[in-house]
């Protein structure tokens, strides 16, 4: 009796009865003891600037997406600096769940295997739906097995593109709309905007990767022996041939004439095109977002130049990028929130939103295709070069990509050798010769360390 008087009494009084709901909530949460801590996921990574702060941005999406899992991510440095951090952790026992590691170090990340858990067991093991003919071939084959199965999880993929400056072109008596298309006309080009008063025509960033190994799948050249190192650790360099010692050739006399202007080995010369100081940049098409954000004048995005009296020319590029290894000496529960992160990470609003921000590459299909529906690509003329490029026909055994081990080193070696050409201290065909055998020794030393002959 007295309850139901008490009750009455509730519904009678509003503010009553909202001081019962929020002492009932109180005492019901005390009761159930304090709340289970999400289990954190660490995730290692070397984006900066405007990619960066997507990554914090995902990451913060997928943690306030559920809450049993809290992706952290630490920017770590450069590529090669945050993969020698990782390989310390590792001997430690203190490694990141989740690293992402450039293109250039799949070979070493695969040599490996004590050191990783590849994707496709990490996804099956957890229960996600996972098939990896969503993503994009381009993407997938590099990073997969020779059974096609995927090692890790493609994340920040790109491929070289050519930005210009509209502006400049316009001043200099140029069709803005009308980029260059060979490097013939490249040269034409850089002649008239260098006559029009501008200091730099043309320069580009990542050198190797944009000027060689790009340049060789674009004309589908061999780069390596073994399909590029895809067959095997007993591959040798044969980059040394006569197309690309004559575009070397080409951009030495640019370097002599003033059209070309070396302005460092990794993403320095962008600054240089968004800054205005250059009219035209070689790049990756993930310098897309800095461009946008920086440069005070129109600019437009075309593919990559090539050379026309080169039989099948163009071909497709290849990508560059990264993506994310999962490391191995981990619980059960934290795989399972790894692989819960990573079908959020390649969900179709995720990876479009990553491409339309960054100018990287969708990993996906459905990603593309969103990306497409949504009007994007029209509103933004060029932002699907990158796709267009890789998709253009399909990859031969000398335009799939370049898998081979110590492929750091080995750009750093090629840098080295550019950079004598650019000084006029070698000719191209010396400078590329003597990459190629400085470069052979290194693959012969890693070939040795890992006793593996094939994979």
């Amino acid at each position: 009796m007295i309850v139901g008087i008490f009750l009455y009494s509730l519904l009678k009084s509003p503010m009553a009865l909202k001081k019962f709901r929020l002492a009932f909530a109180a005492a019901c949460a005390l009761g159930a003891g304090p709340a289970l801590a999400a289990t954190e996921i660490d995730w290692w990574h070397s984006m900066s600037g405007a990619s960066g702060e997507r990554v914090n941005e995902i990451a913060t999406k997928f943690n306030a997406s559920q809450s049993n899992y809290k992706v952290v991510p630490v920017f770590k440095g450069a590529y090669d600096e945050s993969m020698s951090a990782a390989s310390a952790a590792y001997r430690s026992g203190k490694a990141p769940h989740i690293l992402q590691v450039f293109e250039i170090g799949a070979a070493t990340m695969m040599a490996e295997r004590k050191a990783i858990k590849p994707v496709y067991e990490v996804m099956a093991q957890a229960g996600e739906k996972f098939d990896a003919k969503a993503y994009m071939l381009a993407v997938t084959s590099y990073y997969g097995d020779t059974h096609g199965r995927m090692l890790s999880m493609p994340f920040n993929s790109s491929t070289p593109v050519f930005f210009y400056n509209k502006d400049a072109f316009k001043k200099a008596g140029l069709d803005p709309n009308k980029p260059p298309k060979t490097w013939d006309e490249m040269q034409e080009a850089a002649l008239k905007v260098k006559d029009a008063g501008m200091a730099c025509s043309f320069t580009t960033g990542r050198q190797s990767w944009v000027q060689l190994e790009n340049m060789s799948a674009w004309h589908d050249q061999e780069f390596a022996t073994k399909q590029n190192g895809f067959g095997g650790f007993d591959t040798k360099l044969v980059f040394n041939n006569q197309i690309l010692v004559r575009h070397i050739a080409k951009l030495s006399s640019w370097v002599k004439s003033g059209l070309f202007t070396y302005a460092g080995r990794a993403n320095e010369p962008e600054a240089k095109f968004y800054g205005g100081d250059c009219a035209m940049l070689t790049s990756s098409s993930a310098a897309y977002a800095d461009i946008k954000r920086n440069a005070k004048f129109e600019f437009g995005v075309s593919q990559l130049p090539y050379y026309d009296d080169v039989k099948g020319a163009p071909q497709n590029s290849i990508i560059g990028g990264a993506s994310l290894w999962v490391m191995s000496g981990k619980k059960p529960a934290e795989y399972k929130g790894v692989a819960k992160f990573f079908t959020f990470l390649s969900s179709p609003e995720i990876q479009a939103d990553w491409h339309q921000k960054t100018g990287y590459v969708p990993i996906t299909k459905a990603a593309y295709e969103l990306t497409r529906k949504q009007g994007f690509y029209e509103t933004n003329p060029g932002t699907d070069i990158a796709i267009r490029q890789l998709l253009l026909k399909n990859p031969t055994k000398d335009s799939k990509g370049i898998r081979l081990g110590s492929f750091a080193q080995i750009r750093g070696i090629i840098d080295e050798e550019l950079e004598s050409v650019w000084s006029q201290k070698k000719s191209p065909k010396q400078a590329l010769d003597d990459a190629v055998e400085r470069g052979n020794a290194e693959l012969r030393k890693f070939e040795r360390a890992n006793k593996a002959g094939g994979r």
